[in-house]
């Protein structure tokens, strides 16, 4: 160690103690310190917020909060596989299990905290699992391989991410939960209750105020059955605890530091403990009497120690525990005074079952101020709510419109602009909304990476970059500054603007477009848009001549590119419905070329793992057994979803599949702004999930109920009704207009929902516009889409016929007809197959859902 410098001690390098670190790099304490950093795992700090992401193909490395194992200042030395066993406080030092001595002048504890076990009768058996770290998912999936049936003990926040971590293995899926509803810290009863049906109707068996007995094991030793109190035992391969946490304050107990009544060191306001020289930050703390389980707090802690450390003050006087998820697919979020604890607080409660959404807001006694909320499965309006719990701002006259379906276009007409100052507005990085004003106005920020490299606001979880988006232009604005709509530096128009160029010049091809409205070459922005917008106007092979270059990845090969590097092959299957011919067919192909296959939420069957010359050969098989193209890559219709409807259900009313297949067959093909979905319920019960759809329609005794711009995403939305009991020939008229108006107005990679919340008057201008005609274009908009209907024609049925067009399709410029026999995919799982279409006859390794690439 340097002589010059002091010891600063880090014990831990998970997410807050990472933070930790960055915090002291940017108050410049290695000028001071030379910072050790011990951490106990194999891995650098990594995401364990988004450790479930590992079941959907992210790996160890896409987690990595440190990808190169490093940090940039030479004063920080990281070292991993450190496992601490004793602190000397007298000495100031740590001891090492490897019997390493190392000082501090300084030592932090962000050693955080270790998943609880239940102490029940059995936990000892193989394949008994908690859900912490990339390892223990990697052991679950091993395990996952020879079962099937899990269970999850525990129906909190970890425990649904873990449920659906098992029911994505394939496993018939239990989660038990003691209390009488899931999530019982963060949502109510009737929130409970809600959330309870959703996660049912996703095919996991819930099992509320159930008391685990005895976890029993087979002969070899593995769990094989749950025993349940007054229920029937579940038989059961793979079983997760998930009952909640402790600190891991083991160390600060064997050194004497002061402990919480309930675990946890002590810390006060600057995160010291009761020893001057020790700091503690994150689930190992415990700040004013309470363990705080969330990573925001734990970051806030960090900032405050690293402050501390260099002489300042900064103090941690508790924190937000708003939080806002998606759960298997459902939204849920809980902010402020969740559970009315205030005194005289009044509850306003809305419920849908149909769509399955619970809203709550707790106010005031006065009923002027918004105290907390909570919202299952519509949380939309959390990032506006949120910041608006605790603060001074007034709630509207009728603050029952902040969570009722929008009755115009505005909803409660409350958003970000008119929020104080000390609103929080990211809770990751406890940033204020006039902390991000003063940004614009004092700093002279003018884009969104400026905002964030000035308070570091949306470079956590990312969910509030829509409110800065909307500040920014706001503050911008006011200081006379006009904010560009201009879709790139080469074009100074929007891309409505750019539709109505085409529209009225007839121009075909992005150089004529260039050259009279444009400069320069063109972007990576501008090209993929105009060819957008010229395929949606002209229906022309997107390959064809000149348009082929202005693709993106995707719509340049006509497929999904994977995150190893392999495309994903998707036909078209209109409604889900489809032959037992279609089916062999599809199995048949994938079994040949080693696809790993998936049925989508939509309604269809993905193929994944194929190579850039296989492409054509796929689609050469399913061409000639009648498929078309899915157009999953493309920023078009997607598929439109249904339910069996009148056919076999008996609660249909209208003949849904039908309905869905001829609208599916009708909008193939259309190139828009974004990506289209859509389905069709045949009854009020919704199980198509229409109204979470850019259009969706449900059935009813009359006809049909038309709702439009719903979507996921950050801030998922759900559909509004657009008109109801429409027969069928007009649904098709309406669903025309909405369609083209939405292509021919929408900016760049605008949805359908923030397409319809940024229009003037909403939902009752689109009413106006599409229902009434009160623009006279309907007639317009109509002939656009009978264009559209005349002209489709599938893709890779014509680029398949095209020899030019297939010169595209290879892999290695070098060796265009067959593959170099020396490169193999290496499937996790190991499976082995024969040799495919063009390859050596050695066998391979099956192409899955991950991929290693390297040379045998």
């Amino acid at each position: 160690m340097s002589p010059d410098r002091r010891s600063l001690v880090v014990l831990g390098h998970g997410m807050v103690g990472h933070k930790f670190v960055t915090a002291a790099l940017d108050r410049g304490l290695t000028a001071e310190y030379e910072i050790t950093v011990l951490g106990e795992e194999s891995r650098p700090a990594y995401d364990r917020v988004a450790l479930s992401s590992v079941f959907a193909g992210s790996s160890a490395e896409d987690l990595s909060l440190l990808p190169d194992g490093h940090y940039p200042d030479p004063g920080v030395t990281l070292e991993l596989r450190a496992q601490v066993t004793g602190i000397d406080r007298a000495a100031r030092t740590v001891t090492l299990a490897d019997g390493r001595v190392v000082a501090y002048d300084v030592l932090v504890l962000a050693t955080g905290s270790y998943p609880f076990v239940p102490p029940v009768p059995g936990r000892e058996a193989e394949n008994c699992f908690v859900y912490r770290t990339i390892d223990d998912l990697d052991a679950i999936r091993a395990a996952a391989v020879d079962a099937s049936a899990g269970a999850v003990i525990g129906g909190g926040l970890l425990g649904l991410e873990a449920a659906n971590a098992l029911l994505n293995l394939g496993l018939t899926t239990h989660v038990v939960e003691m209390a009488p509803r899931l999530m019982p810290l963060q949502v109510d009863d009737a929130g409970g209750a809600m959330l309870a049906r959703h996660i049912r109707d996703l095919g996991v068996h819930v099992h509320l105020g159930a008391t685990t007995e005895e976890i029993v094991a087979d002969e070899r030793g593995r769990v094989a059955q749950l025993k349940l109190k007054d229920a029937e035992p579940l038989d059961i391969g793979v079983l997760v605890f998930s009952a909640g946490i402790r600190p891991r304050d083991e160390l600060a107990r064997a050194c004497g530091l002061e402990i919480g009544p309930r675990g946890g060191v002590v810390v006060d306001e600057d995160c010291r403990t009761s020893d001057p020289a020790i700091f503690a930050v994150g689930e190992v703390a415990c700040a004013q009497g309470m363990v705080y389980g969330l990573v925001a707090p734990g970051y806030s802690m960090a900032e405050t120690a690293a402050t501390a450390i260099a002489g300042e003050s900064r103090p941690f006087t508790g924190a937000d525990l708003s939080t806002k998820l998606k759960l298997m697919g459902v939204d849920v979020a809980s902010f402020g005074d969740a559970f009315a604890t205030t005194p005289d607080a009044l509850e306003l409660t809305y419920a849908d079952p149909i769509t399955r959404v619970y809203k709550k807001l707790v106010v005031s006694a006065d009923a002027t101020r918004l105290l907390g909320g909570i919202l299952v499965g519509d949380a939309s309006a959390y990032l506006t709510l949120r910041p608006m719990a605790g603060s001074d701002i007034a709630l509207p006259a009728n603050p029952e419109d902040l969570i009722l379906p929008p009755r115009s276009g505005s909803g409660g007409g409350i958003g970000p602009v008119a929020l104080p100052d000390e609103a929080t507005i990211c809770s990751c990085e406890n940033v204020s909304k006039g902390e991000i004003v003063g940004a614009v106005t004092s700093h002279g920020c003018t884009t969104i990476p400026d905002v964030k490299g000035c308070t570091k606001a949306g470079t956590g979880c990312g969910s509030c970059v829509p409110l800065l988006k909307t500040l920014l232009d706001h503050e911008l604005t006011k200081l006379g500054v006009t904010v560009s709509k201009a879709i790139c530096e080469h074009f100074a128009y929007s891309r409505a603007e750019l539709f109505d160029i085409v529209r009225v010049t007839g121009a075909r091809s992005f150089s004529d477009i260039l050259a009279s409205h444009g400069t320069g070459r063109g972007c990576d922005i501008c090209k993929p848009a105009i060819a957008s917008i010229l395929a949606s106007r002209y229906n022309e092979h997107v390959l064809e001549g000149e348009r082929g270059k202005l693709q993106d990845t995707n719509d340049h090969l006509l497929a999904n590119m994977q995150r190893n590097g392999t495309y994903s092959v998707v036909p078209r299957i209109p409604g889900g419905e489809i032959t037992p011919e279609g089916l062999i067919l599809i199995g048949e192909v994938a079994k040949e070329f080693g696809l790993y296959t998936k049925i989508t939420g939509g309604q269809r069957i993905d193929l994944f793992g194929a190579r850039a010359e296989q492409l054509p050969l796929i689609w050469q098989r399913l061409v000639d057994g009648g498929f078309e193209s899915g157009h999953a890559y493309g920023k078009s219709l997607r598929t439109i979803k249904s339910c069996v409807g009148s056919t076999w259900c008996r609660y249909g009313v209208q003949d849904s599949v039908g309905m869905a297949i001829a609208l599916e067959l009708r909008y193939r093909g259309l190139r828009a702004p974004h990506k289209l979905k859509s389905a069709v319920s045949g009854c009020a019960r919704e199980c198509a999930e229409a109204r979470g759809k850019d259009f969706g329609i449900i059935a009813t005794e009359k006809g049909w109920n038309l709702y439009v711009g719903g979507n996921g995403g950050m801030t998922p939305k759900h559909a509004i009704e657009l008109a109801r009991d429409l027969d069928d020939e007009t649904l098709i008229r309406y669903i025309d207009r909405f369609l083209m108006f939405y292509i021919r107005t929408a900016d760049r990679l605008q949805r359908t929902a923030p397409w319809l919340e940024a229009l003037d008057g909403g939902i009752e201008y689109l009413k106006a516009v599409i229902v009434e005609d009160s623009l006279g274009i309907c007639a317009d908009l109509e002939a656009d889409m009978a264009r559209h209907v005349a002209t489709y024609a599938d893709e890779w049925a014509a680029t398949i016929a095209d020899p030019e067009k297939l010169k595209r399709f290879v892999s290695f410029v070098n060796a265009p007809d067959v593959p170099d026999p020396t490169i193999t995919f290496v499937d996790e799982r190991g499976q082995i197959r024969p040799a495919g279409p063009g390859e050596s006859g050695e066998p391979h390794i099956v192409a899955g859902p991950t991929l290693k690439v390297g040379a045998v």
